[in-house]
């Protein structure tokens, strides 16, 4: 088999084990014997647990950038671009829950540079939304009347919001991709357009 297909089966292994079991609990010796090959193997291809599982990290948070990227279909006015990468969004975290609790749960919760890299991954996605927001604002006034600083709140806030929601939808039987899109959408599309429109909330004096 070529190394390239057999790295691949060892991360795949290590992917089911570290979201299933954490990082702390999940062992070598356990993925090798999941991934069907010996833990000399392992380590011979992927050297310490610590880079197997910043391995693991990389090519999983590289899988999710680029399936919301190729769901927001380019073309389509950026509302619609928001709800398809959405839903891309939820459709690849619903239907590889271990990767997403490997880049949710468990990178973040054992200091760096797991942590880094999961941050590099959040702040493409964020850099994306705030294209679309940005777009949104300029396609539905010629002159918005919030700036910069409002559209990279925004785009940082419904990223928060669509993490929590994913590990909602993901232990919830029965949530879909597109519900959960549709859930998201409900909430933060209104408070743009009340935004777009100049109406803002503000505490009672």
């Amino acid at each position: 088999m070529p190394r390239a297909v057999r790295e691949q089966q060892m991360m795949d292994a290590a992917v089911r084990t570290f979201g299933q079991l954490g990082y702390r609990a999940a062992s070598m010796d356990g993925i090798a014997e999941l991934a069907g090959v010996s833990k000399p193997l392992v380590y011979l291809y992927l050297n310490s647990k610590e880079d197997l599982f910043t391995a693991c990290i990389r090519r999983e948070a590289a899988a999710l950038i680029a399936a919301v990227r190729d769901g927001a279909e380019p073309g389509l006015p950026a509302d619609r671009q928001l709800w398809a990468g959405l839903t891309a969004f939820f459709t690849h975290t619903g239907g590889n829950p271990d990767a997403w609790s490997v880049l949710h749960r468990q990178a973040r919760t054992h200091g760096e540079p797991f942590a880094a890299e999961v941050a590099a991954m959040r702040d493409e996605i964020v850099a994306f939304v705030t294209g679309l927001i940005g777009a949104a604002a300029r396609e539905a006034h010629q002159q918005p009347s919030f700036g910069d600083r409002d559209v990279a709140g925004l785009a940082r806030a419904l990223v928060g919001a669509a993490e929590s929601l994913a590990d909602w939808a993901n232990e919830t039987p029965g949530v879909s991709a597109k519900e959960a899109a549709a859930t998201l959408m409900n909430f933060a599309w209104a408070g743009l357009g009340n935004l777009m429109d100049g109406r803002r909330w503000s505490p009672a004096p």
